[in-house]
């Protein structure tokens, strides 16, 4: 019996699972960021509980984003030339040291013994050694990513990698929140910092075992020349690149303008008045609209039309920060907030997918660490902005502040890259797609 040669062949959705060593990335990667979120949720909340600063917030994120910018090239040169598992095995070590520092000092047993003047510059020490981790966490994890897998798997990977990313972050802000805010009525006496903290630790445990559990992955790229013109290459790699320049540049001003997570403790205590259980439910919202929308996507890819699908989602993603700004009704912000996540995760699947595909393996490394400048660290950035603004302009118009420079961004990029409008995802995967930026 003959066979139609035509006919469609099925698609398989779970296809990059099938690998061993994506699993592995994927479970470290889960409960990384399960314990991150919680992090980032009950610090920010704590912080401002204790100073109702919103400069104190706004620290938060410089503090992380400092060591994560400045030494991001460096980190990305390591990742290109050494171990990657072994890589990983010490920075999540420090990672745990860090948070166990982090759980002795907000301890209410030790408060007696630790000056309570001592408490924030030592949370904020912390978050720096997170951003020094963060510089070489982000090239070694890109790296592993792109080997544990065949090429022709990458957007199916990029789907299931950010999918896992958004459903920790659902689950570890929800966590976070919930322990914070009921740990003292189901254990009389526990403080939900503590407590939080205690399931941190366990989860980034579980974190360093799946780690050990990859196989190693030795350097492609070893470098005879020094390390700044090593460096260099990276970067002219970058920012030659048209298509590679303008999505970062994208994600780096619409993040740094319309991020609202840093000031979501003020709108939770202040605005919305719904305390550390609502803040953990607005925080898991934004995630659960990725999470949605990103499984959604593992069937109904958005790379048709990648660059027109990327202008669209960042522009929606604008929309959604002002509407949450004008928003005095707990649901409808929490809709505005889901939209937001929504919107940003069709565009972290199409910004994935076209860095895998258009750089080449042997520098992957240093490609990332670029990457991480403009992308991985304008969440902290942003914060650091959103802070500061909220204190000159006031929370409420911060918001709609940073949503309006979001479009204003979009617009700009849409005058700037008609010609890529158009293209598919195999025609922007060319030389020509990649030209240099004009």
């Amino acid at each position: 019996m003959s066979t139609d040669d035509s006919a469609p062949q099925k698609v398989d959705s779970f296809a990059a699972l099938r690998y061993k060593d994506f699993r592995s990335y994927i479970g470290m990667r889960f409960f990384f960021t399960f314990a991150y979120q919680m992090q980032t949720t009950v610090l920010g909340f704590y912080i401002y509980q204790l100073t109702h600063s919103k400069i104190a917030i706004a620290f938060i994120g410089l503090a992380e984003a400092i060591p994560a910018v400045g030494i991001a090239l460096y980190g990305g040169y390591i990742a290109d030339k050494y171990e990657k598992r072994k890589m990983l095995l010490i920075i999540f070590a420090g990672v745990f040291v860090a948070a166990l520092a982090m759980f002795t000092v907000t301890l209410d047993s030790l408060k007696a013994y630790i000056h309570h003047a001592w408490i924030l510059p030592t949370l904020y020490a912390m978050i720096f050694c997170n951003g020094l981790a963060r510089a070489f966490y982000g090239p070694a994890t890109f790296v592993i990513y792109a080997n544990s897998i065949p090429k022709d798997l990458y957007p199916n990977g990029s789907t299931w990698s950010s999918s896992s990313w958004q459903v920790a972050s659902i689950l570890g802000p929800l966590t976070g929140g919930a322990i914070y805010g009921f740990a003292g009525h189901i254990i009389p006496g526990l403080s939900g910092i503590t407590a939080t903290f205690v399931i941190i630790l366990a989860f980034l445990l579980v974190a360093l075992v799946l780690v050990y559990l990859l196989r190693k992955f030795p350097p492609v790229f070893v470098p005879k020349e020094n390390i700044w013109k090593s460096l260099k290459e990276g970067l002219d790699f970058v920012f030659t690149n048209k298509i590679m320049f303008y999505a970062m540049s994208l994600d780096l001003f619409s993040v740094f303008f319309g991020g609202v997570v840093a000031l979501l403790p003020v709108f939770a205590l202040d605005i919305l008045k719904v305390g550390p259980e609502g803040l953990g439910i607005m925080r898991m919202a934004t995630s659960l609209g990725a999470a949605l929308t990103m499984i959604t996507m593992v069937r109904f890819s958005p790379m048709n039309r990648p660059w027109r699908n990327l202008l669209i989602a960042v522009a929606g993603f604008g929309l959604a920060i002002i509407g949450f700004g004008l928003s005095r009704v707990f649901y409808l912000s929490l809709i505005f907030l889901f939209l937001q996540g929504a919107f940003d995760s069709v565009s972290v699947i199409i910004r994935g997918t076209l860095m895998q595909l258009l750089t080449p393996d042997h520098m992957r490394g240093r490609v990332s660490a670029v990457n991480s400048m403009f992308i991985g660290s304008s969440n902290e950035i942003g914060d650091f902005e959103s802070g500061v603004a909220a204190k000159l302009m006031g929370t409420v118009p911060a918001v709609i502040f940073g949503g309006s420079m979001t479009i204003l961004i979009v617009t700009l990029t849409f005058l700037k890259t008609k010609k890529l409008l158009p293209l598919s995802l195999t025609e922007i995967h060319t030389p020509q797609a990649g030209e240099k930026v004009a």
